[in-house]
């Protein structure tokens, strides 16, 4: 990780995954270590701090399959100058597994709270496929064309971009017991409009982005390159992925949806 300045937008996801993990996982036990918890929960948090704890193991853990999934993809190989990536392949394996351990154990307590349960789960989700997206786009968009940027997936990266923010500031309300007292509406409400305009902007993303983005692609013989193969790749990669956040965003305006029936 500290051999030199890394430029590959999956071997940055990667890192910020590894310095994550390793944030949290101090953070928690110097807490827990001094006793801090019992007072960050009756004074800063929403919910339980068993909660918190356990959402976070099971973010860490799903973002370090990620980091681990991508770095064997991307960066190792079966060459001699590899295997400093391989060791770092190894290590962050090593690492998702203590923490799926971690997060398993921490789930059978069954905490109350958001970011154990289902819908902070969802949430959470949506954040974290949209990292992946922008990490692929990037990755696209470095040293092409002009003609392989049209508007229509510059506007897909655009709805990339805002919705993952709000859905990690809808994370943060949850979780932060002040956070929430500031709003003027009431939560569920404000997740239901967001919910329904992220559902829109990602229908767009999804009928535009296979459009424009294999117009232009040509797997003709004399375009057959690694560089054009790896552009390819995250094509797919992106077109999957915008399908499967448009999915969990209408999952989640159903949920809250049906939620906020519910209360009324």
């Amino acid at each position: 990780m500290f051999r030199g300045s890394m430029s590959n937008p999956f071997g940055v996801w990667c890192e910020f995954v590894w310095t994550f993990g390793l944030v949290v996982a101090l953070v928690v036990f110097l807490l827990e270590k001094f006793l801090i918890d019992k007072l960050v929960e009756v004074i800063v948090l929403k919910h339980s701090w068993a909660d918190l704890a356990c959402g976070l193991s099971l973010q860490a853990s799903a973002m370090l399959l990620s980091a681990s999934i991508l770095y064997c993809a991307v960066f190792v190989c079966g060459a001699l100058a590899c295997i400093g990536h391989i060791f770092c392949a190894i290590f962050s394996i090593i690492a998702f597994i203590i923490y799926t351990v971690d997060a398993v154990m921490a789930k059978l307590k069954c905490p109350s709270g958001y970011l154990s349960n289902w819908r902070g789960l969802l949430r959470f989700a949506q954040a974290f496929v949209a990292c992946i997206l922008l990490a692929t786009v990037t990755d696209y968009f470095m040293g092409v064309e002009s003609h392989y940027r049209p508007p229509a997936m510059v506007w897909c990266t655009v709805v990339y971009v805002v919705c993952f923010p709000v859905s990690v500031l809808i994370i943060v309300i949850h979780i932060i017991k002040l956070l929430g007292g500031l709003l003027c509406f009431a939560l569920d409400k404000l997740e239901v409009i967001f919910n329904i305009i992220a559902v829109a902007l990602y229908v767009s993303a999804a009928i535009l982005w296979p459009i424009y983005a294999y117009k232009n692609d040509h797997r003709g013989p004399a375009h057959r390159n690694r560089t054009h193969d790896r552009r390819y790749h995250d094509l797919n990669t992106v077109t999957v992925l915008t399908y499967v956040n448009l999915g969990l965003y209408v999952a989640d305006m159903v949920w809250s949806l049906i939620s906020l029936y519910k209360r009324i």
